[in-house]
């Protein structure tokens, strides 16, 4: 199955009551956990990037970045939400892990072996991805841009992201469109990946055989 999905970021920081929350971030959680088990079962690859960042990062406010400090590394708000129940063959994608590293794209991080997540797409033979999670107008939308630049299939869930603006949101998906990504929801997901495992097998005929 040339199917993956990756998750992005649906941390506890970027839902309700954390640092950054994402409005109606912790909506995301549930769909896409039903939808890794869909991909998983039929034999896809799931992954599921998180920020990772050091207590003292230039990407948050006081040390010359933008945000409130989010998601530092073994920290309750850096955890995935609970609601989004992985499957164990998830792999987890860490990103923005040095003091100067944004992460705002999957693709800037790696897994647990430090292998770059570009690399885990190829070993898994990946070229079509589904992705979806937070933010839209930021680490999806980066992350779906590095995956068409890269020469992927990209599908995003359209109900399973939110935007940090909703203004910045339209326009991502706008963008997001005429770069080749394809709009569909997580029931739209998990209807092909059904379809496509229930299927019946074509017939084959034997070489040189004759009908």
């Amino acid at each position: 199955m040339g199917r993956g999905l990756l998750i992005v970021d649906v941390q506890n920081d970027f839902c309700a009551g954390g640092s950054v929350p994402v409005p109606g971030g912790e909506e995301v959680a549930r769909p896409l956990a039903e939808l890794a088990h869909a991909v998983s079962a039929a034999g896809g690859a799931v992954f599921a990037s998180r920020d990772w960042h050091p207590p003292k990062s230039h990407h948050f406010i006081g040390w010359g970045g933008r945000w409130n400090p989010h998601c530092v590394r073994g920290t309750p708000g850096a955890e995935f939400h609970p609601d989004l129940d992985l499957p164990d063959e998830t792999v987890i994608v860490s990103k923005g892990m040095g003091p100067r590293a944004e992460g705002y794209s999957a693709f800037d991080g790696c897994d647990p072996s430090g292998k770059p997540f570009g690399r885990c797409l190829e070993e898994r033979g990946v070229h079509e991805l589904l992705i979806g999670g937070l933010a839209t107008d930021l680490c999806v939308k980066e992350s779906a841009m590095d995956a068409r630049m890269r020469g992927l299939r990209v599908e995003l869930l359209v109900d399973a992201t939110r935007p940090v603006d909703a203004e910045e949101g339209e326009r991502a998906l706008r963008e997001l469109e005429t770069a080749g990504v394809k709009l569909v929801t997580t029931a739209d997901a998990i209807q092909e990946i059904e379809e496509t495992t229930n299927a019946p097998p074509e017939a084959h005929t034997e070489e040189g055989a004759h009908p």
